[in-house]
């Protein structure tokens, strides 16, 4: 793999092409030209094209006014410093950079372990990209039967001769046992992007699930997914042109013969939402419906702090598993962005399971756990089963369910600015594969 040289992320973001995007000579000056008017948010970083114009695509934040230049050199001009990591010239006002989020001045914390008495209140109010939500989806529902000649998806028969020459085998008489992993693998492309989907790579080798259920995936880390070794064994539900299309998205990825892939808009979603369907031949003149979803995000900002989107994300629960229960053999995985003590109980169906409940009981199953996962260490205390497995089989049992990515990226760690009584304090950390730890479920036939 090629090193790279570390610069400021606003510099990369601004005038560095990713080496993942594809690009042709005939393209490459009009997509520099781009990144080069684009503008980072500077709540989540995300780059923006210039068409998006007033809120951030990812966050809705609004964009930084542009500053008047005819002004910049008046006596009356607000004194400025600038950022250390970006050279971003800041009014004195402003603690952190308006365009990397960088602080002025900070002071260094020797531990963690300092934090242990601080209370929610005095740590940052972020609890991370469970909290952001995407624009209006006004995609359609796509229904494919016939992938090739449609050519919206990934050659099945190109994945079969990967797969063969690769040593796995594509089931004809249909398998005994099954996995399916999901995974919301944390869109936030400034942190350890590259690693941390080797990470995931990694992750994904080690347990060679069947199906594969992600979501946060970027076009970016789409581009990273395309260049790995891994990825040929699957045909994928998302094709490179509508890769492109929105800032995140949900993927799935199949070793199995899909039959279809559909995706069907919820339609109370305003941030885009929408359930991810595979219609996968598992042999023996079986079916297999799996299904994935990024269930709606509580959003609290001001000026109310309440918009948790309980009522939505409850809603659409329910209309996913309507429009699933007709199947004989279902499983849906995702992330429900689900709070028990604020939704209430999953909206289970009659014969439906959760099979973390079912398997694992007494266990909390917490997927995104500020403690556990000390990536997020400085943040608000939340502890939450987001993402779940809920299943509905008549020819097969769930036989077991296990969370992964528990361990960080060994040698890798990131340096987190928090105000701690009223001090802005260093925080050294290590790096996970995600915000959100993964689930692998396990199926085997009766």
């Amino acid at each position: 793999m090629a090193s790279f040289v570390l610069l400021p992320t606003s510099f990369l973001r601004y005038f560095c092409p990713s080496p993942f995007y594809p690009t042709n000579p005939k393209n490459t000056f009009h997509y520099s030209f781009h990144l080069i008017m684009s503008w980072a948010c500077s709540k989540c970083t995300f780059l923006n094209p210039p068409i998006q114009k007033s809120t951030c695509q990812i966050c809705l934040s609004p964009s930084i006014p542009s500053s008047s230049s005819s002004s910049s050199s008046s006596s009356s001009s607000p004194l400025k410093w600038s950022c250390k990591a970006c050279t971003f010239s800041n009014t004195f006002d402003k603690t952190n950079c308006e365009i990397c989020g960088t602080r002025s001045n900070s002071l260094s914390i020797s531990s963690i372990e300092e934090l242990g008495s601080i209370s929610n209140e005095e740590l940052d109010s972020s609890i991370g990209s469970v909290f952001l939500p995407l624009q209006p989806c006004k995609r359609k529902t796509q229904v494919t039967d016939d992938l090739n000649q449609l050519g919206e998806f990934r050659d099945l028969k190109t994945s079969k001769k990967a797969a063969a020459l690769s040593g796995d085998t594509i089931p004809n008489s249909g398998l005994s046992t099954l996995k399916i992993l999901s995974y919301n693998i944390w869109f936030r492309e400034d942190m350890e992007m590259c690693k941390r989907m080797e990470a995931l790579g990694d992750l994904i080798q080690q347990h060679s699930p069947d199906l594969i259920l992600l979501q946060e995936v970027t076009p970016n880390i789409y581009g990273i997914f395309q260049q790995s070794s891994w990825w040929k064994v699957y045909s994928c539900s998302v094709s490179s042109e509508l890769a492109t299309e929105r800032p995140y998205f949900c993927v799935q990825l199949s070793k199995l013969p899909v039959k279809a892939f559909s995706c069907k808009p919820f339609h109370n979603s305003v941030m885009g939402r929408e359930l991810c369907i595979a219609d996968i031949d598992v042999g023996a003149g079986k079916e297999l419906r799996v299904a994935t979803s990024h269930l709606e995000s509580p959003c609290p900002a001001p000026p109310r702090w309440d918009q948790m989107y309980s009522k939505e994300r409850v809603t659409q629960a329910k209309e996913a598993l309507i429009l699933l229960k007709d199947s004989p053999n279902v499983i849906f995985g995702g992330d429900m962005n689900w709070d028990d003590k604020l939704d209430g109980t999953f909206p289970l169906l009659d014969g439906w399971i959760d099979a973390w409940a079912e398997l694992r009981r007494g266990e909390n199953g917490w997927t995104y756990d500020t403690k556990a996962n000390v990536m997020l260490s400085g943040n608000r205390t939340l502890q939450r089963r987001l993402d779940r497995f809920v299943c509905n089989l008549h020819d097969f049992k769930i036989s077991g369910v296990d969370m992964i990515g528990l361990e960080p990226i060994p040698g890798l760690s990131y340096c987190k600015e928090k105000k701690v009584r009223n001090e802005l304090k260093k925080l050294m950390l290590p790096v996970f594969p995600s915000d959100h730890f993964g689930l692998l479920l396990t199926i085997c036939r009766l």
